[in-house]
């Protein structure tokens, strides 16, 4: 096992990999930017390294300013946490290159996943199924382009193979629109990712997004931690998750769950990793895997009682998983809110001072989050400052500890998004479930009128 982490990230995932780091007799690192100098996880840390300015440019994404941090402390292995470089597989070359372990999956694996065109096609070979589509990036021909439109039938969503996070797509609903959306698909990829290439799916128009947790290891041994409704989301940024997924049969899930599994061991993948499905009409489609851990990690770790994130740190150290596919058993329901620090209805980023700070408590309820009273949130970054999960015996039961934690929270100076989350925690479809990925924002665009 190692003997010292640095942890390649900020805010509340730093927290989250300090803390299980920790629990394991881990020493840790922390880099941090000059904005992020009094940040809790920065005090707590065994050692800590500033590597730059505010600027994610010269910080968090600056290989060099990692690499040197950890040659400077002797740390043995980088957890890259989410976001920024937790899926860059030069990065992830680079660590390996430079003599430490990087806590994640192959740097083959990241680049064969993070190309959405080489994914699908090794998704297809693996046998999970796929949104209908081009079979790979779309032809320079425009009357090629038309054929393949019509054999798949409007409307169509023109995608980035390099894109992710909801950037890099546009939906297009007739022939007319076509050639002229595939062109400014191309140049908006070309310029934002460093890869024009576009393919093109079916648009599924009231799917949910359903995903699955998998944990692989050296040996070829995967297993799945059941699923993830992530359908509460705006502009493709998640909102609010849940685990297990309301009112899908669970031989669906157990049936995908498998093949997720098995596409683990075909490709030889190695660490935590996360399946996303779009899912209509009692099927799935496949749609990206990320080669990391999730924001939303929380709700699965809750229903299933293992922690991912040491479980990835025992993978990285060259073990064998800790659990077959037997041992996984789910109990009860789980369901995070994200708290992003932003006006609650027109999404607005409101960094500043935290005047005044109190997190929920009670039972099943667990808050992971680096804020407190008299933190400054910076304008430099994501606006997530948190996350709030509440866990029950079943679903009825997380939904009104999740109200009453909702009802508990203060956070004053500056505005979050907890004013949105008490109203969907209250609104009748969501505590139906099973609700589409267009639910909020058609909901947001009906309170405006």
């Amino acid at each position: 096992m190692f003997g010292k982490i640095l942890i390649a990230n900020r805010g509340e995932i730093a927290l989250r990999i300090q803390r299980a780091c920790r629990e394991m007799g881990i020493r840790t690192v922390v880099v941090h930017s000059e904005a992020d100098r009094e940040a809790k996880y920065v005090k707590l840390a065994d050692e800590s390294v500033c590597i730059g300015p505010a600027a994610s440019s010269l910080s968090y994404l600056s290989m060099p300013a990692i690499i040197s941090a950890a040659e400077v402390t002797d740390a043995e292995a980088i957890h890259p946490g989410y976001g920024f470089l937790s899926e860059n597989a030069d990065f992830a070359e680079r660590v390996e290159k430079s003599g430490f372990t990087f806590i994640g999956p192959a740097p083959e694996s990241i680049r064969l996943m993070g190309d959405k065109v080489s994914a699908k096609h090794a998704m297809i070979a693996a046998g999970v199924p796929c949104v209908p589509g081009s079979e790979g990036a779309l032809p320079d021909d425009p009357k090629e382009v038309v054929l393949i439109a019509r054999q798949i039938g409007y409307p169509v969503i023109i995608k980035a193979s390099g894109g992710g996070g909801g950037r890099g797509m546009r939906v297009v609903h007739t022939e007319a629109a076509l050639n002229n959306a595939v062109t400014m698909t191309r140049s908006e990829a070309g310029a934002a990712f460093g890869n024009p290439t576009v393919y093109m799916e079916k648009f599924l128009e009231n799917p949910r997004h359903v995903e699955i947790q998998v944990l692989a290891d050296g040996f070829r041994n995967a297993i799945w931690l059941g699923e993830r409704d992530c359908s509460m989301q705006r502009r493709h940024q998640k909102i609010i998750e849940e685990a297990p997924a309301p009112g899908i049969p669970r031989r669906l899930i157990e049936r995908i769950g498998d093949r997720c599994a098995e596409a683990c061991r075909k490709i030889g993948y190695k660490g935590a990793g996360t399946f996303e499905f779009l899912f209509e009409n009692n099927e799935f489609y496949f749609i990206e895997m990320n080669t990391r851990i999730q924001v939303e990690h929380p709700v699965t770790e809750m229903i299933t009682g293992i922690d991912l994130v040491q479980e990835q740190i025992h993978i990285a150290a060259g073990e064998r998983l800790r659990f077959r596919q037997k041992d996984v058993t789910l109990k009860g329901h789980a369901i995070e809110c994200r708290i992003n620090a932003e006006d609650p209805f027109r999404f607005t980023p409101s960094p500043g001072r935290i005047t005044a700070w109190h997190a929920p408590g009670g039972p099943g309820i667990r808050v992971d989050s680096h804020a407190y009273a008299g933190y400054f949130v910076p304008p430099h970054y994501d606006s997530m400052i948190g996350k709030l999960i509440a866990y029950g015996a079943d679903r009825e039961q997380a939904l009104a500890r999740m109200r009453i934690a909702l009802s508990e929270t203060v956070v004053e100076g500056i505005q979050t998004n907890i004013p949105l989350h008490r109203e969907l925690f209250s609104d009748a479809r969501f505590i139906e479930g099973g609700t589409s990925i267009h639910y909020l924002e058609n909901r947001i665009a009906d309170r405006k009128v």
